[in-house]
């Protein structure tokens, strides 16, 4: 039984009825695969020298998190690049701004919006600003650490910040005091501004003080060192200042996270059937 199988498949493959060889293949497309999109920090940008090596180190730090990523700064002022310059050298496709800033005033609401506007070329998302949130709190309870004695932790903390006249600056800013409070187990936390908004330094330690607090210290409120960051702590020189948060890994996290959450925004919206109709999901958030 076997031979004449044998035999007969030899016969099949002497007529051609039967192949040695596979059919001929279908060209293969590998599928296309969306980069990722350039993270853009945002920085504000200072005349202090040492400001430029504290965001650069930031930089450093969240590219060692998320390898291979883009990661380019642009400045709003005082440093280079400026932001328009750095989104103008970005090749076309899509990039994600971050904002290394701390609230929702002018230079979020204004400056980064116009500066993406411009950049046509470009498909932009841009992200929240890195404050309130509990990473945030965790980098400002790490250097306000650093800074005071050993076994003289702050009864009462200034978070100093630059200030701005935009109400939701403000309420960012106590609710990330309220914060920094909950991770030092309760410990009161006043913001307090070095311009366009009150109360300054002075003012909410003497707060401090009159609640009855007898160790105060100073939480910098900023990314880097700059004019106002040393406005503040000069004010109050008695007192234990933190430095700014610069290359802290909590903050690179943060910086990460916000990305993450803008560049989301540009996947396509997920299609549900309703009626054996497709219906479409609305996308969240602007395109800008």
């Amino acid at each position: 039984m076997s031979q004449g199988r044998n035999r007969g498949a030899i016969a099949r493959l002497e007529t051609g009825s039967m192949s040695l060889h596979p059919p001929p293949s279908v060209p293969y497309a590998a599928p296309s695969v969306r980069p990722a999109p350039a993270l853009v920090a945002v920085a504000h940008g200072s005349r202090d020298p040492e400001a430029l090596p504290a965001i650069t180190a930031l930089l450093e730090l969240v590219r060692s998190l998320r390898p291979g990523l883009r990661v380019v700064p642009g400045h709003i002022e005082l440093n280079e690049p400026l932001l328009p310059d750095t989104l103008d050298a970005l090749p076309a496709g899509p990039a994600v701004l971050v904002p290394l800033l701390f609230g929702r005033g002018y230079h979020v609401k204004h400056d980064i919006p116009r500066a993406a506007a411009a950049a046509a070329h470009l498909e932009i998302r841009t992200a929240a600003p890195l404050g309130p949130h509990p990473l945030l709190a965790e980098a400002l309870a790490a250097r306000l650490a650093e800074a005071v004695p050993e076994g003289g932790a702050p009864d009462g903390v200034v978070l100093a910040a630059a200030g701005s006249r935009d109400p939701e600056s403000a309420r960012d800013a106590g609710r990330t005091a309220a914060l920094l409070s909950a991770r030092l187990g309760g410990v009161p936390v006043l913001p307090a501004y070095a311009s366009a908004a009150a109360p300054t330094v002075p003012e909410a330690v003497a707060a401090l003080r009159r609640a009855g607090c007898r160790r105060p210290a100073l939480a910098s409120y900023f990314a880097a060192p700059g004019h106002f960051a040393t406005r503040c702590a000069r004010a109050v020189p008695e007192l234990p200042a933190a430095g700014p948060l610069g290359a802290h890994p909590a903050l690179a996290r943060l910086v990460l996270h916000r990305y993450d959450e803008a560049r989301a925004r540009f996947r396509a919206p997920a299609r549900r059937l309703r009626a054996g109709r497709p219906v479409p999901v609305p996308a969240g958030g602007p395109a800008r």
